[in-house]
């Protein structure tokens, strides 16, 4: 599985340019946007004016310790998020270059006649032609040829993969280059609206909406700096009555150290990051909504073929009957599939030669092949007066009069029973009007998806298994995968129906799919999954794209999800930890020689308290960058219950968030007692 490579988060190409960016996001109107550092602005802001007054009875050189520590808070905060969006900026760089170097083939409509043109230019529904060693130029769909595609540039995974028309492995993708053979591809996006103008957009950040998880905190944190503000404002009174007063200075440096500042400067850097860690994990995801969600999940939709099954269905056995050998089963299938190019008929030949010895290259000169057809359900050959038939049960009984009444047909009915039983396909084989018995085509589970189903079953997410298959079949292949639920002989609208029942209980759901009867399914659940190999409409339908086209990694997203959402929540914990610790560490110290009785409760044992107020000040901007790293890489997320997880959350950050201030400002105010800043 491709992974983007991530930079390391403290290197000279990354910091020097968030140093740039954080300068240019103190744009009042990029500000307000994060009410709680565009307060913190504001106050720095009227404290520089009173240091130029001059009037209010402090020293200047600590008033302009604190102008310079409280422009460092909001430095600190817009810093953290321009570092979050430039991990994306080289990756987003590369991507537009790529862009910028493509040229289409575009068709002029007689023939193969086309003129050279730039990507940018195309419209929905041209149609394209790409050649061997030709850059698609923009997202489409095959409409004819066959081509391998090197889908490196994108998925970062080297292996080729074949686009054809039809099926659900029509998809194409600016960017990526075909290496053999030549396709038309159609164009399916107007110009700014393909893949790669959406992942320019998503690295960059340029485009990033506040999710409602992020809406509701940050209302949380303009409501607390409101409960502080007011709080802070009935000091003077409190201090008229005492007989004395405090400086304005002091009052809006107060307020700073206890808003949450924290959480605040990190919140957008912590959404930024997440979206990043995705896109770093082959994921595109059209939304941080999406991502939110994904740690959220309680359903989980997955399409049986080409999701829990590889795809393609493969001989695995022979069953002889009336009296054949295992070897003449064989051979009549091997040449009865020689011209067959489905992947059916490659595993038949592959099994007959590999584990029967067959050795048959080509047909013998003369064999006419008889062609599959959708009405009499049969393929095969005829060699000299010999025909080989191989096809649907019923089918091959009915081709022959009389064949359907033989012994061997009602041995091979009980043996094709046992095949559909254990959730396999049979294929019937006769030769020249005799039965030889049949093929067992299994779909084949993919390796290690029963051990990341249960994964998933310790998150406590239920996995459903969807597919057209009968119940039976259904029944075993969901068994052997490990999932917990199925539903068989799903149509487009039963999958419709299931989502939107577990929703109407309250369920977010989760839906994989890949092929255009998945879209509306995908369109309708809270996370819709597309594989990258899948069709148009269903990468249209998800609000996400797998770019590695690999179902089970869903199980990683959920954990991103679950990490965006832990590290937000330990991060708030924490601030909100750390805002009352220093209330109650600040607090005494400040107001002793108004109130002598505090004394008592100055635990810490501050020097002055124009020394406490100025080691809240530097302790208050300094968490900030301290904290960075964290927000950017995340919480480790580990799959345990909800109240384990809780209890960690609290022993860690929120014990954490109480102890540090009274460690880090007893320290600070050492220093700066020490050296006589204050």
């Amino acid at each position: 599985m491709a992974r983007t490579a991530s930079k390391s988060l403290f290197t000279a190409d990354l910091i020097v340019p968030a140093i740039g960016d954080a300068f240019r996001k103190l744009d009042p109107r990029q500000l307000i946007r994060n009410p709680v550092m565009f307060t913190t602005a504001i106050v720095a802001l009227l404290l520089t004016i009173l240091l130029v007054a001059g009037q209010d009875g402090l020293s200047t050189s600590f008033k302009l310790q604190l102008v310079i520590w409280l422009w460092l808070t909001v430095l600190f905060g817009t810093f953290a998020e321009a570092l979050a969006e430039g991990r994306g900026e080289a990756q987003a760089a590369s991507l537009r270059n790529t862009k910028a170097e493509l040229k289409a083939k575009r068709l002029l409509g007689v023939g193969d006649t086309f003129e050279v043109v730039p990507a940018g230019q195309l419209r929905r529904d041209e149609v394209v032609l790409v050649e061997t060693g030709d850059l698609i130029p923009a997202d489409g769909e095959v409409v004819s040829g066959v081509a391998s595609v090197n889908e490196a540039a994108i998925t970062g995974e080297s292996a080729p993969v074949i686009r054809e028309a039809g099926g659900d492995r029509s998809a194409v993708t600016a960017g990526t280059r075909v290496i053999s053979d030549a396709i038309r591809v159609r164009v399916t996006v107007n110009p700014g609206q393909g893949f790669l103008d959406r992942m320019i957009a998503l690295v960059e950040g340029a485009e990033r909406q506040k999710t409602p998880n992020e809406i509701a905190l940050t209302l949380l944190l303009v409501g607390l700096t409101i409960i502080f503000l007011i709080a802070v404002s009935t000091i003077p009174a409190f201090a008229s009555y005492a007989g004395g007063s405090i400086p304005v200075a002091i009052l809006a440096a107060l307020l700073i150290t206890l808003i949450p500042t924290t959480i605040a400067a990190l919140l957008s850097a912590i959404g930024i990051a997440g979206m990043d860690r995705l896109v770093r994990f082959n994921v595109l995801a059209k939304s941080g909504r999406a991502v939110e969600a994904a740690g959220d999940i309680d359903v989980l939709l997955l399409d049986k073929t080409g999701t829990i099954t590889v795809g393609d269905r493969q001989a695995t056995e022979f069953r002889p009957v009336g009296g054949a050998t295992p070897d003449m089963l064989a051979e009549a299938a091997l040449l009865a599939s020689l011209a067959d190019e489905t992947p059916e008929g490659r595993s038949i030949v592959l099994l007959a030669r590999d584990k029967f010895g067959q050795t048959a290259a080509a047909l013998p000169d003369g064999a006419k092949v008889i062609p599959f057809t959708a009405q009499t359900r049969i393929s095969g050959v005829k060699i000299g007066g010999s025909i080989i038939q191989k096809g649907a049960v019923d089918s091959v009984l009915r081709a022959k009069p009389g064949l359907s009444d033989q012994p061997a047909a009602q041995e091979l009915r009980c043996i094709t029973d046992e095949i559909a039983r254990a959730a396999g396909t049979p294929l019937a084989v006769a030769r020249a009007g005799r039965l030889l018995g049949a093929i067992f085509l299994k779909d084949i589970v993919k390796a290690g998806i029963r051990e990341r189903f249960g994964e998933l079953r310790t998150m406590g997410i239920r996995t459903v298994m969807i597919t057209g298959d009968n119940p039976l079949t259904a029944a075993s292949i969901a068994a052997e995968a490990g999932v917990d639920d199925f539903l068989a002989q799903a149509t487009p609208e039963d999958k419709l129906a299931l989502i939107r029942k577990e929703q109407e209980g309250g369920r977010l759901v989760a839906m994989c799919g890949d092929g255009t009867n998945d879209a509306p399914a995908l369109a309708q659940a809270d996370v819709g999954v597309a594989m990258n190999t899948g069709t148009q409409a269903a990468r249209e339908a998800g609000n996400m794209v797998d770019l590695d086209s690999d179902p089970t990694k869903l199980i990683e997203v959920v954990g991103l999800g679950k990490q965006l959402l832990l590290t937000r929540g330990a991060l708030t914990t924490f601030s909100v930890a750390n805002d009352v610790a220093k209330y109650f560490a600040i607090i005494p110290a400040m107001f002793v020689v108004l109130y002598p009785g505090l004394g008592v409760l100055n635990v810490m044992g501050l020097a002055t308290p124009e020394s406490a107020i100025l080691s809240a000040i530097i302790f208050n901007a300094l968490i900030i960058p301290l904290l960075v790293p964290l927000a950017l890489k995340g919480v480790a997320y580990r799959p345990i219950g909800a109240g384990p997880l809780l209890a960690r959350n609290l022993a860690i950050y929120g014990l954490g968030g109480l102890l540090s201030p009274f460690i880090g400002i007893k320290l600070i105010d050492l220093l700066v007692s020490g050296i006589g800043l204050a």
